[in-house]
């Protein structure tokens, strides 16, 4: 099933792509390489969550956020992209949480957003990882995740027609 599929198949609808808040742009290409900036989870009730994992949230709490913000990273492949179906493979995610000096469980937060792009993407969304404590985090956000995603090149126009580029 294509990624565009099971997204719908999860009831995930995408947002609109939110604008970098700082002087830097959401995603860069080269090559077959697709790099994404930092992103943090989606507003709740309007408001941007703020505070330390282990201090102001639960372990659960920060998966949500966790996959929260692999949606708005979905959002920005979407936008850059054209089609999640472009997407080779999650290559890899760097996943950094804003915790209390005692919080040592980094890694369960970030598996909110590895889990997803799993569900979405099949074994193309497994992917290479670290998952970090920070002391804080921009404007106090609880998470922030970047990603490498390799894509497929899109389609070129030979003579009026569609060709397809051979995959390796």
């Amino acid at each position: 099933m294509s990624a565009e599929k099971r997204l719908k198949a999860l009831g995930i609808a995408l947002p609109e792509a939110s604008a970098p808040v700082a002087s830097y742009v959401n995603a860069v290409r080269t090559g077959n390489l697709l790099y994404l900036a930092g992103k943090g989870p989606q507003l709740i009730d309007g408001k941007r969550p703020l505070g330390k994992l282990g201090r102001d949230y639960t372990l659960e709490q920060g998966y949500a956020f966790a996959r929260s913000t692999g949606i708005e990273l979905l959002a920005v492949m979407k936008k850059e992209l054209g089609s999640l179906d472009r997407v080779a493979r999650v290559v890899k995610v760097l996943g950094m949480v804003n915790a209390a000096p005692d919080f040592t469980d980094q890694p369960r937060v970030i598996n909110g957003c590895s889990d997803l792009f799993v569900e979405v993407f099949g074994d193309k969304g497994r992917h290479a990882r670290s998952a970090v404590g920070m002391g804080s985090l921009p404007m106090g956000i609880p998470v922030e995740i970047e990603a490498i995603v390799e894509i497929v090149p899109a389609p070129r126009k030979v003579a009026g027609k569609a060709h397809k580029p051979k995959r390796r």
